[in-house]
């Protein structure tokens, strides 16, 4: 009997939770979600010496935000924290750090503790991609998509959540991919490297909520292939549902996402329905839809050019 009681009570406060979860949701689809203020926030950017990374930098820039900029590439790098400056950012770093590195990460992490201070918005964001078969696929360009794509985020979360658990403040970025999400032809390890992040991200979520550390909040984020120039020669078959995306128009939508602190943000919202339709039905017809939405023959135009976010 008491065990009966305690099941009820707990179901209870579990619908009773979920009751106000789905309201809150419902109220900011029609009513805009506050935005947080990140003036003076430092901010951590992976990849930032071109493409997506770079736009990224620009926007917290604008924002008022102290940016903490990282790239294998120190020109591009020195280039992004240039237009930073341009852009209002009164105080940004420009750190020379190849993500493939372990030792690389940890030396220039304990550089930037020192010179700037505790990071508290953390985006990782640089990539690589092969776009070969398996097979095909030499060992060492499979392991540093590994390593740049997934096992940097290991790293960097090592170096910098410490600090944002201590001050219960902190945002923890982790860029994905919709290859995170479903696993494209001749994108073997790139997809494992995205489940992967994708994983541990929402791992490292769930460890926040439950040792109750409200102040730390996460954004995982799935685009479709950005026109960075990183998939070049890709092309889509059904552009008005998967659309090649714009990189300034994902910039835009990532940094909405941070400020109103949403957990998943997937680019384009037709990915949400994908995930939907992926788990409700039959593999022979899942297979048939991204045949039809041209998922199989996305990577046949592909140029490999040591290609990086």
């Amino acid at each position: 009997m008491a065990s009966n009681l305690k099941f009820a009570k707990e179901l209870i406060t579990f619908l009773g939770k979920s009751v106000i979860a789905l309201l809150e949701t419902m109220i900011f689809t029609f009513i805009p979600r506050p935005r947080k203020n990140v003036a003076g926030e430092i901010v951590l950017i992976t990849g930032a010496g071109r493409g997506l990374g770079r736009l990224l930098a620009l926007r917290f820039a604008h924002l008022g935000s102290v940016l903490v900029l990282w790239d294998i590439n120190k020109e591009g790098n020195e280039e992004t924290c240039r237009m930073a400056r341009e852009a209002g950012a009164t105080r940004v770093y420009a750190y020379t750090c190849d993500c493939s590195q372990k030792e690389e990460i940890y030396r220039v992490a304990e550089q930037v503790k020192k010179e700037v201070g505790d990071v508290s918005i953390l985006i990782n964001n640089a990539g690589v991609v092969t776009g070969s078969d398996f097979l095909n696929c030499p060992d060492d360009l499979m392991e540093k998509s590994l390593d740049v794509n997934f096992k940097a985020h290991l790293w960097t979360y090592k170096c910098f959540l410490p600090a944002m658990i201590a001050n219960d403040h902190g945002h923890l970025v982790c860029i994905s991919s919709s290859a995170g999400l479903v696993g494209v032809n001749k994108l073997a390890d790139y997809c494992a490297s995205k489940f992967a992040a994708y994983g541990f991200a929402e791992s490292v979520f769930t460890e926040t909520i439950v040792q109750k550390l409200t102040g730390i909040k996460t954004t995982i984020v799935c685009p479709f292939f950005i026109n960075t120039g990183m998939f070049e020669g890709c092309s889509t078959v059904r552009p008005f549902l998967l659309p090649i995306l714009e990189p300034e128009y994902v910039a835009e939508k990532i940094v909405d996402a941070i400020l109103k602190e949403k957990v998943y943000l997937y680019v384009p919202r037709f990915l949400y329905f994908s995930m939907v339709l992926k788990s409700i039905l039959p593999v022979k017809v899942a297979l048939l839809l991204c045949d039809f939405m041209g998922i199989f023959n996305i990577m046949d135009g592909f140029v490999f050019k040591n290609k990086k976010h």
